[in-house]
């Protein structure tokens, strides 16, 4: 297990690019290690589109289930708490939007 703290990228954490960047950065610890803790300890605002890109984009890659049992979120304030669960049900009602089609 590896804890990757998203503090030492920015206490704000806010674009689409940014979130890329670091959706990379997890996918390389995630090949390396069999779980990922995720601290959010010291970040002031995770916006709704780095949580997206980051985090929810994970889904395209592997199911909720492992994503769940892969990694751990720590350190979350009420804000960013809540962009990160709306990115999550919003690519998750995307991704099932596009499977009845």
């Amino acid at each position: 297990m590896i804890t990757f703290k998203f503090v030492t990228i920015n206490e704000n954490l806010g674009t689409r690019q940014l979130g890329e960047k670091v959706r990379f950065q997890l996918l390389d610890l995630m090949q390396e290690n069999d779980k990922v803790v995720l601290d959010f300890s010291g970040v002031n605002v995770v916006s709704n589109s780095f949580a997206d890109e980051c985090l929810a984009k994970l889904l395209l890659i592997m199911p909720l289930e492992e994503l769940k049992q892969r990694t751990t979120f720590r350190g979350l304030n009420e804000f960013a708490r809540k962009n990160i669960a709306i990115a999550f049900r919003r690519r998750l009602n995307a991704m099932k939007a596009v499977k009845r089609v």
